[in-house]
């Protein structure tokens, strides 16, 4: 085994819970649900889940808006059912990260029930209130990530709130609030757990002369709230670092234990979430590959600007799907789905990969009158909506894809009966047989997981780049355009190992992969 710690070597995967397998018929993923395909996981060669908020909540926004952070819905279990889940976790060798949303609770927590009940009340400084404006509107021109203002008027007073109206913000500038939160964190890592993605890491600080936000100028008049305003003054403060550096050190003290931050932010701004002496956030999440253009170049560019943006140390990870974004194979289509794949099996960090990435499900169509997701509602129209990539995950071909016995909370997609588990399974050239000879390719050597990435080139159809440990290299050729013509001859189909034995006997083995989906070949030196 690596001497790299287990979030180096390993492959993380999120599990969106609703979405992921219901066991009890109530159309809604569960804890057990989960529990039951873990087994699916392991085989995977997966190391460690992401498990999205199952916290106690309204449901204004799926579970981001926290009534209880010490407890489980009903809708997906119980705390004996998550003490059960976590036990078989590691059973398998596996690693659970939780989802620790501190930026925001619901309005129907109990906190935010004091602090509002009067202008006095020991938790009003909880949360972010202000008085109003001189003509009584809001304090300023801040702007909800999900249409709209994001003041609300409660009383004399209005409250923030980066997302709905029922999600207010706290105020980590508080020493009670602050120790509160990090009692969240102890109270899981008590119970085990191996680590947190911290949602929306860098908005937790607010400026705190509540300055108006600058007009983007590269923003059309009716584009989306999140982008019509620079947010300069209530994202990214200079503050919000030690925060970080605190929730790292309650983690420290559990042993080896990960903290990741969701940041959606520029490389040079994204890497200072390491933090000083790398005591921050151990990956602070890059998100580079799904905001890029997907040509051979602009990816090139983007692996040499991360590369050389880390501060000396920091490891770097991957993302090219999530719960909030298009999922890959929508956005680039499933033929070069299978190249990104590849990419992000092969690059130097950990890779993230999303549930159904490696059976290439793709967005859903959903219609006006099922649209579950806030952001669409809101503003509708404006492609903010996330329901699409958030539907239910495609076991079989039986009913209902195999996730639910009742109705799914989102339809299923209409190819399901073709592009499931149970039937990928079974061929050898599908995007699941993909993965797993990828995964398997890249868990069993250290030049894949933990070595350099070196040669980092294109020529506007061909990436290419190497990863070298000791005398082991690969070199990875993928061709990201979809003209074939001529990319045969540097982007084929046929993967090939070959290295030497302790007795200096050369030892080969390869296989077959479908045309102009990429090569990966080790050289021996």
């Amino acid at each position: 085994m690596p001497s790299a710690a287990w979030w180096q070597y390993g492959i993380l995967y999120e599990v969106y819970p609703r979405s992921f397998q219901d066991a009890n018929g109530d159309g809604i993923g569960d804890l057990q649900g989960i529990l039951r395909r873990l087994d699916y996981l392991a085989d995977l060669g997966i190391k460690g889940l992401w498990i999205a908020p199952f916290y106690p909540s309204p449901m204004a926004d799926f579970g981001y808006d926290i009534a209880d952070y010490c407890n489980v819905d009903p809708i997906f279990g119980t705390l004996a059912d998550f003490d059960q889940l976590l036990r078989a976790i590691h059973e398998r060798g596996l690693k659970l990260i939780l989802d620790f949303v501190p930026n925001h609770t619901s309005d129907q927590h109990p906190w935010f029930l004091e602090s509002r009940s009067s202008l006095t009340n020991p938790k009003r400084d909880w949360y972010l209130w202000h008085d109003p404006a001189p003509d009584g509107g809001p304090p300023n021109n801040w702007l909800s990530n999900f249409g709209g203002a994001a003041w609300t008027r409660d009383g004399s007073q209005y409250y923030y709130h980066s997302f709905l109206k029922q999600q207010p913000d706290v105020n980590w500038r508080n020493p009670g609030l602050r120790e509160a939160m990090l009692n969240v964190l102890r109270f899981w890592l008590d119970r085990g757990v191996d680590g947190f993605r911290v949602d929306v890491m860098w908005m937790m600080i607010k400026d705190d002369q509540y300055r108006d936000n600058p007009v983007n100028p590269a923003s059309a008049p009716d584009a989306p709230a999140s982008i019509r305003l620079l947010p300069v003054y209530n994202t990214d403060r200079p503050e919000v670092h030690a925060i970080v550096a605190e929730m790292r050190t309650v983690l420290d003290s559990y042993g080896d234990r990960l903290l990741i931050g969701e940041t959606y932010l520029p490389f040079n701004q994204l890497t200072t979430y390491y933090g000083l002496d790398l005591k921050g956030a151990q990956l602070p999440f890059n998100f580079h590959l799904m905001q890029s253009p997907w040509n051979a170049d602009a990816i090139a560019a983007v692996i040499k600007e991360y590369e050389a943006a880390l501060p000396a140390g920091a490891w770097p990870n991957w993302v090219i799907g999530n719960h909030d974004q298009p999922r890959i194979a929508t956005r680039i289509g499933r033929a070069q789905a299978r190249t990104a794949a590849v990419l992000l099996l092969t690059l130097r960090g950990t890779p993230m990969m999303y549930y159904g990435e490696e059976i290439g499900m793709t967005d859903v169509a959903i219609p006006p009158a099922e649209v579950q997701d806030p952001a669409e509602k809101n503003e509708p129209g404006k492609g903010m909506g996330r329901d699409p990539e958030r539907t239910p995950m495609q076991w079989d071909s039986s009913r209902c894809a195999g996730f639910t016995q009742g109705t799914p909370w989102l339809r299923v997609a209409a190819d399901y009966p073709a592009v499931n588990v149970t039937t990928l399974s079974s061929q050898s050239d599908s995007m699941l047989s993909l993965y797993r000879t990828v995964i398997g390719l890249r868990n069993a050597n250290p030049a894949l997981h933990i070595g350099r990435v070196e040669g980092v080139a294109s020529d506007g159809k061909i990436l290419r780049y190497e990863r070298v440990d000791g005398d082991q290299r690969f070199a990875i050729m993928l061709n990201l355009s979809e003209d074939t013509e001529g990319a045969v001859s540097a982007a084929g189909h046929i993967v090939a190992s070959t290295h030497m034995d302790r007795d200096g006997e050369v030892v080969q083995s390869s296989l077959s992969l479908r045309p102009f989906e990429g090569v990966i070949v080790e050289l021996v030196n």
